[in-house]
């Protein structure tokens, strides 16, 4: 990295921060928002969820452990830009192959470090998510600036498009390899051997540790592109159906609504992220855009049917409309206690439910990892029934 070669992001405001650039030389626009997440920099740069914006860390040093071929979400990052306070100016870990402005070179994304990313998240919070620019070319304030105003922006996009798998195929999940735990006598292995049922996941751009989970909870799982019909996934003689998370706005991915009011009637469904504001819209509830949104791994959500509450991984800039749930045949079961979103819905009289947030901890805490073992015991019992 060369500290006099300088880079810069522009809000659509015309708010101008100026940073060392590193990883590739590019200009490029998306939605400018922030992670929370202390850790887990290589998950968040490879989850499709992030494609088309451009993230800010707020943890204040990001790149000291490097980055592995194992940790990877997606096979390249999926993300349009990377912003941070201090770059590590070494990468220390054993596991590591590259160092995090390599990584980023190797795949084309820009990274900016030496932001105030203290007053960048605070504009966010305040003025919500904006359209951006960021640069590592000589391009100057008000050519950054233009260029951010003049893009089209996420609202009313699909990017589902861009980052589903492009064929359906079974995930095979690897005999060793499991989540990575240095204390053997703890590594997770998978499920005992009970019986396996055969789920459609719809990857509407999943993470690589939510197929891994699936397998580890007792499923085969046939992932299928976004765009499949009905048709298609009742061809398989599905036990389950699941929905994945994935980027964007959800309301104009109408292809994916219509296929799963084509399925809901008849297989339990379990959607997250995406895949849970996907049954909104399938059931004929409403989405909106939430001002900043949600990410990062330290959020709260309380299950009001258990009383039980877990701090989840979240990454979405959109969310369910409690108006007119109820009305559609759903039940609120969790909400976000910060800011008392819904955050997780169940039919009343079919056997399906969805969350918010990341069950798979891809990054983040584990507290939500049972909602797999709960959508197995539902897949159970409705083949018994």
């Amino acid at each position: 990295m060369n500290d006099s070669q300088t880079g810069v992001l522009a809000l659509e405001d015309g708010s101008v921060f100026r940073g060392i650039a590193f990883g590739a030389k590019k200009t490029v626009v998306g939605e400018a928002v922030f992670n929370t997440s202390m850790t887990g920099y290589q998950e968040i740069l490879t989850d499709p969820s992030y494609y088309g914006q451009i993230i800010t860390m707020t943890a204040p040093m990001i790149g000291n452990y490097g980055v592995n071929e194992e940790d990877l979400e997606a096979d390249a990052p999926m993300c349009t830009g990377f912003v941070i306070r201090e770059l590590s100016p070494i990468a220390s870990n054993w596991r590591s192959t590259a160092t995090l402005p390599e990584y980023l070179e190797k795949h084309g994304i820009p990274g900016l470090e030496g932001i105030d990313t203290r007053a960048l998240t605070k504009k966010l919070r305040v003025d919500g998510a904006m359209k951006c620019c960021i640069s590592t070319e000589d391009i100057s304030d008000e050519e950054a600036v233009k260029r951010a105003q003049e893009w089209e922006g996420i609202v009313g996009a699909d990017y589902v498009k861009e980052v589903t798998s492009k064929e359906k195929f079974v995930y095979s999940a690897p005999e060793d390899g499991w989540p990575y735990n240095p204390v053997q006598s703890v590594v997770r292995k998978p499920a005992r051997k009970r019986e396996t049922y055969k789920i459609a996941a719809l990857d509407l751009g999943a993470k690589k540790s939510i197929f891994r989970e699936l397998a580890f909870h007792g499923f085969e799982v046939h992932v299928f592109p976004a765009t499949a019909s009905a048709e298609e996934i009742k061809a398989i003689a599905p036990d389950g159906i699941f929905l994945s998370n994935g980027p964007g706005d959800p309301e104009p991915v109408t292809y994916v609504h219509e296929t799963v009011r084509a399925l809901i009637d008849d297989y339990p469904i379990f959607g997250i992220c995406l895949g849970h504001q996907i049954i909104t819209h399938a059931i004929g509830a409403k989405t909106y855009k939430l001002k900043f949104g949600h990410r990062g791994g330290n959020q709260p959500v309380k299950n009001f049917e258990t009383d039980f509450v877990a701090i989840t991984a979240h990454n979405h800039g959109f969310a369910t409309s409690e108006e007119g749930l109820e009305e559609c045949g759903a039940v609120v079961t969790e909400k976000n206690l910060n800011d008392d979103t819904v955050a997780g819905i169940r039919l009343k009289d079919k056997p399906v439910f969805s969350v918010q947030y990341h069950p798979e901890a891809g990054p983040g805490p584990s507290d939500a990892n049972p909602n797999f073992e709960k959508f197995y015991q539902l897949v159970a019992q409705s083949k018994k029934a």
